[in-house]
């Protein structure tokens, strides 16, 4: 059997990281309303909702952190993407049935290497 390449052993370690954050909000009782989100602005990782908080989640996953931080690579212009990404998530809101229109946002940006998961709530 060939050897996985390099996009999919990089699609594989962002799955990976993905599963645990989604683990780490529903341990934490939030409800995950959509996971790898997309329109044609881009993707949000993880959407997820706790009582009136709702968070739009940036996962950054790396096999070490040799080269820095995996959140060290959330910086402003990803930070502005996220923000109108969720706007374009916000919109859509009226199409799901039953959903609250009253939310308090957070951005949050999950961190996963091999040695541990952090979470930066309110990171920006």
């Amino acid at each position: 059997m060939p050897a996985a390449s390099v996009s999919q052993r990089r699609r594989n370690l962002g799955a990976y990281g993905e599963d645990l954050a989604v683990q780490w909000y529903q341990e934490r009782g939030f409800e995950v309303l959509d996971r790898n989100w997309r329109c044609p602005q881009g993707e949000i990782d993880i959407v997820a909702a706790k009582g009136d908080v709702l968070v739009f989640s940036e996962v950054k996953t790396r096999t070490s952190d040799i080269f820095g931080k995996p959140f060290e690579a959330v910086g402003p212009a990803k930070q502005r993407r996220m923000r109108r990404l969720a706007g374009a998530w916000l919109r859509t809101l009226p199409a799901r049935a039953g959903r609250r229109r009253s939310f308090t946002v957070r951005f949050d940006v999950v961190s996963v290497t091999s040695e541990a998961l952090s979470v930066i709530e309110a990171a920006f």
